[in-house]
């Protein structure tokens, strides 16, 4: 089980953003697994086994302790939403093109956590964890207009992060000359 340690804390911080409450849900992970060691000791799918059950507990967690999410107030034409993901596409490419890996996956998962619940948990659902836009509203109990509309603005929102810190594709070029 310790090799599944890493995987489990990692699946729960990218839903919650916070460590503290992702280390309490991968201790309950792992009580869980303890409960079932049996099953698991030689079982070929343990860490598919503790994944499912590290994103059902973190997203019952969520659903559990979040505030009422708010309806968006705003509404933007498809014109500017299309303009905006342009630009978001654009941003993200540039930084991540022109960094390595590490450096690649911390300013994502900087940007992550920095992106409010109901943005980051589609958006994680949606790209650590494979899940279908149908799939993500049915988990959590949202019309599919909405979770599309997250994840579009957790993107845009993600992109723009990234280049109010300087992360931009120019910034990015001289930082890390080729």
């Amino acid at each position: 089980m310790r090799a599944y340690q890493d995987m489990v804390f990692s699946t729960a911080v990218r839903l919650t953003g916070d460590s503290a409450q992702a280390e309490d849900i991968s201790q309950d992970v792992f009580l869980k697994a303890y409960e079932n060691f049996e099953r698991l000791r030689e079982s070929p799918t343990a860490g598919g086994w503790l994944k499912t059950v590290a994103t059902n507990l973190t997203l019952n967690h969520l659903t559990r302790h979040r505030k009422r999410w708010r309806l968006f107030s705003e509404v933007f034409t498809q014109e500017e939403r299309e303009a905006d993901l342009e630009n978001a596409t654009a941003t993200l490419d540039g930084v991540l093109h022109e960094t390595d890996e590490a450096q690649r996956h911390a300013l994502l998962e900087q940007a992550l956590s920095q992106l409010p619940d109901h943005q980051r948990v589609p958006l994680v659902l949606f790209h650590f964890e494979e899940m279908s836009y149908q799939d993500i509203a049915a988990r959590l109990g949202h019309s599919l207009a909405k979770i599309k509309t997250d994840i579009l603005r957790g993107r845009i929102t993600m992109a723009k992060s990234l280049a109010q810190s300087g992360l931009a594709p120019s910034a990015a070029q001289s930082c890390n000359p080729t």
